[in-house]
């Protein structure tokens, strides 16, 4: 107890933040030693997906302390690997600009050039410009769909692609070494906040993703769901000769506290009912979404059997779509240009590369591994990301995404056929391709080391009366890919040609996921194959989360 209170004392003596500071001399004048001993337990560990976590006092928590030591850990990883500069972004969630400024004091005062995004911007706005700016690192500051208590720091290297180990582990390892935070020196000033030229610049590169003078006639519904996507959507729909979308009023303007939606993500169960309802009365063509810091895209179609009258396309059909649109434009060269996306996502993409010609390549989890495909001409994963053009922005994009999207939907609505259209000629060309997915949330992250555990010890022979063909675990390595904390089972029988589950504990929130795909032949009409997935997927969830006993 005595330790605990030494080390809350010396936190709050040196903590930059009088809100952060005052938050923890409260704790230690009520004597709250288990929100102490919360707050103290270790530090937030920085990984591939940089720091995540919750705002508050002390080192397990996300605060300008913590974020000053990472600044300086990364600088020092740059400079040891001969980087002079970095770019830093950040959305509007809170803290998020009081976190970029400083970054930019501890780079500027290691001798970096650090240049600073002109206000809180879309995510791959931050990966377009170190690309454009030929910078060594890059950080964005965001919790992209997290609940708002939280907030991160991801982290990009010179090709403008997400950290992949050993990285990671390297600038893991100068964080440690730093010292006091007194010892660590923050500029007054000497950054460079960069002007309205570069997101010109990404404007342009986005648009460009369309072909000229192609269908624009689209009429659509967007939100930013409380965050910064507005404006760049906005600005590049119009610059392409779209009519720009009519924004969700009550989630149109930036705000850290999300108060339309439990979790601001639009996969989330609620997210989307605002969106719908504003749909209901503009009637459009589509509706489209981004999560908070616009690197996500989320589609809604026409669905009169639905009970908000639209219809959330899963991010495997949106995933299946744009690649189909890219190959009918001819934008991808066969024998030379290779589709990727994660082993969690759909297998459809594999069957559409391979009937034209292309590569294609399995990846694990996350963009950071997607983005450094050899010869990516698309990339994406089932969360809704997608890469529609890696040699701008090597990352997922949200803006860039719906752009695309929409000039699918134009030019489907000049030929008199829909979205819903093209996905039931994908399940007759390659048989009906369904997914869905298992979570849960937990606040005690050894629940979910528990189950992986237990599943690893006593593998399911069977799922919902589907044999399992094979069982992998994918810290071996399995398939090639790197090692990962997950499993795979294939299944087989029960009137389908094929089905997978993934499961994994989530790299960015406390969840565990389960990714199930049952592939149906179709002969005719795709609704009696998707009527057959449906109950195979609704039989496998349940199966699945008695075994994990979820």
């Amino acid at each position: 107890m005595e330790d605990l209170i030494a080390r809350a004392q010396a936190w709050a003596a040196e903590d930059p933040d009088p809100e952060t500071r005052a938050e923890l001399e409260g704790l230690l004048a009520a004597r709250d030693l288990p929100e102490l001993a919360g707050r103290f337990a270790g530090t937030l560990e920085f990984g591939t997906a940089g720091l995540r976590g919750a705002l508050g006092a002390g080192p397990m928590r996300m605060n300008r302390a913590v974020v000053i030591r990472a600044a300086a850990g990364l600088a020092a990883y740059v400079r040891a690997h001969g980087g002079t500069s970095a770019v830093i972004g950040y959305d509007a969630r809170h803290k998020s600009s009081d976190f970029a400024r400083d970054t930019a004091a501890v780079m500027t005062a290691a001798g970096l050039r650090a240049h600073l995004l002109p206000g809180p911007l879309p995510t791959p706005v931050l990966a377009y410009a170190i690309r454009r700016l030929g910078a060594d690192a890059g950080v964005m500051v965001t919790a992209s769909h997290n609940p708002p208590q939280d907030n991160g720091y991801k982290v990009y290297l010179g090709d403008g692609s997400q950290i992949v180990p050993p990285a990671d582990a390297d600038i893991a390892a100068e964080i440690a070494a730093i010292g006091s935070l007194a010892s660590v020196p923050l500029a007054a000033d000497g950054w460079d906040v960069l002007g309205a030229d570069v997101v010109t610049a990404y404007l342009r590169r986005a648009v460009a993703v369309l072909e000229p003078g192609g269908p624009r006639e689209l009429s659509t519904v967007y939100t930013p769901l409380h965050g910064v996507g507005l404006g760049t959507l906005t600005a590049a729909f119009e610059q392409a000769g779209f009519t720009a979308p009519l924004a969700v009023a009550e989630q149109a303007v930036p705000d850290p506290d999300f108060p339309t939606v439990a979790f601001p993500n639009p996969e989330e169960p609620g997210a989307m009912d605002l969106a719908f309802k504003t749909a209901r009365d503009a009637v459009p063509d589509l509706v489209i979404a981004n999560d908070p810091d616009a690197d996500r895209c989320a589609v809604a179609v026409p669905d009169p059997a639905a009970d908000a009258g639209w219809r959330m396309l899963r991010g495997d059909e949106l995933g299946a779509l744009l690649a189909a649109h890219l190959v009918r434009r001819g934008a991808a060269e066969p024998g030379r240009d290779v589709l990727a996306a994660s082993i969690v996502s759909s297998s459809l993409l594999s069957k559409i590369a391979a009937a034209a010609g292309l590569g294609y390549e399995d990846t694990l989890t996350g963009f950071k591994w997607i983005a450094r495909v050899p010869g990516l001409r698309y990339g994406y994963e089932e969360a809704l990301g997608y890469c529609v053009d890696p040699d701008g922005v090597k990352d997922k994009d949200g803006i860039s995404a719906a752009l695309l999207i929409a000039e699918m939907a134009a030019g489907l609505k000049r030929e008199g056929r829909t979205l819903a259209d093209v996905l039931d000629d994908l399940a007759v060309a390659h048989g009906l391709h369904a997914t869905d997915q298992l979570s849960a949330r937990v606040a005690d992250l050894s629940l979910i080391a528990d189950v992986m555990a237990r599943l690893r010890a006593e593998p399911p022979v069977e799922l919902a009366g589907l044999a399992v063909v094979t069982a992998e675990d994918l810290l071996d390595g399995a398939g090639g890919l790197p090692p990962t904390d997950g499993l795979r089972y294939r299944l087989a029988g029960g009137g389908v040609s094929s089905a997978r589950v993934v499961v994994r504990p989530s790299g960015t929130e406390p969840k565990l996921k389960c990714y199930l795909e049952v592939v149906v032949p179709v002969d005719g009409d795709p609704a009696a194959a998707r009527a057959t997935a449906t109950s195979v997927l609704a039989a496998l969830k349940s199966a699945l989360a008695s075994a994990a006993g979820l």
